[in-house]
């Protein structure tokens, strides 16, 4: 069954499809040489936020979870060369750095994407050499309180922040952790409720700020992004099954909500997810379209 709240078979069957297809042309061209080699870094680590929609789409889609752990490696592969090929533009051009990420309040995208990664990888239990090899792309020890405590469920050495650097939403997730074990489960579906509308911020005084809200936030969106666009993925809170995961938090008054992939924890099923009438299939778009012509 379908596990996202929106989309159609066929849609999500397209999806699938076409971005399969997307990540083994992008990982052909990886092979060959750039006619723009200053952008290589940029387009490989692309194809690295490819590899996570993919995996999101088979959760979206309803595929069997064991089918995602696969895609991890290939994900991990291109940071890792992402990352040399950028060392190595810093070296021709005589940079200390090309690449300044970090978890503060201007770069929700980063923080965001790195909780995704870690929560899919506990939840998934991917083996030790990936989960080695995530935490030394990841990075940030010692930033985020929240983040480095969940990391610490599976690396003891971790270095703790002391602060949440995203108190909204994610500060009402560090409460649910906080708390005593009678009032986790309701702290932890008030997080999953206002996860989705308190990751939109307010639009930066200066407009040459850098977006605080995740670039996918309006994919799906009816009248901005509708799903005929290609782009939605599903929205879900990884987040909360990651603390599920490292805390052994109790999730049962979060089964069923419309953010919650709680069938990351249940592998073998059955499905957290309610049944829904079948979705119209909207009109393939054109890329669709193009795609399915080659």
């Amino acid at each position: 069954m379908i596990r996202a709240p929106m989309g159609s078979k066929e849609l999500w069957s397209e999806l699938k499809k076409f971005r399969f297809e997307t990540i083994q042309e992008e990982e052909a061209i990886f092979q060959i040489p750039s006619a723009n080699p200053v952008y290589r870094p940029q387009y490989v680590l692309n194809n690295t936020q490819h590899r996570l929609r993919f995996m999101l789409t088979l959760y979206s889609e309803g595929s069997p979870i064991s089918l995602i752990p696969q895609h991890f490696p290939g994900l991990l592969d291109a940071w890792e060369l992402s990352n040399r090929l950028s060392d190595e533009i810093c070296r021709e051009h005589h940079l200390q750095t090309c690449r300044d990420w970090d978890f503060s309040l201007s770069n929700l995208n980063h923080y965001n994407w790195c909780f995704w990664l870690v929560g899919l990888a506990l939840a998934l239990e991917i083996p030790d050499g990936q989960w080695q090899r995530l935490l030394a792309l990841v990075g940030g020890e010692g930033e985020d309180i929240l983040l480095d405590r969940i990391i610490a469920s599976r690396s003891s050495a971790r270095r703790i922040g002391t602060e949440v650097r995203h108190a909204r939403p994610y500060g009402r997730l560090l409460l649910a952790v906080d708390a005593p074990k009678e009032k986790q489960a309701a702290l932890l579906r008030d997080f999953a409720e206002h996860w989705y509308a308190e990751l939109k911020r307010p639009a930066p005084k200066n407009k040459k700020a850098p977006t605080i809200e995740p670039f996918w936030y309006l994919y799906g969106d009816p009248e901005k992004h509708p799903l005929e666009m290609g782009s939605y993925f599903g929205r879900w809170c990884i987040e909360a099954v990651a603390a599920v995961k490292a805390f052994e938090l109790d999730d049962r008054l979060c089964l069923g909500h419309e953010h919650y992939p709680g069938d990351l924890l249940r592998p073998d099923g059955p499905t957290t997810h309610p049944a829904r009438a079948e979705a119209p299939n909207p009109k393939p778009p054109g890329w669709f379209t193009k795609w399915l012509g080659k």
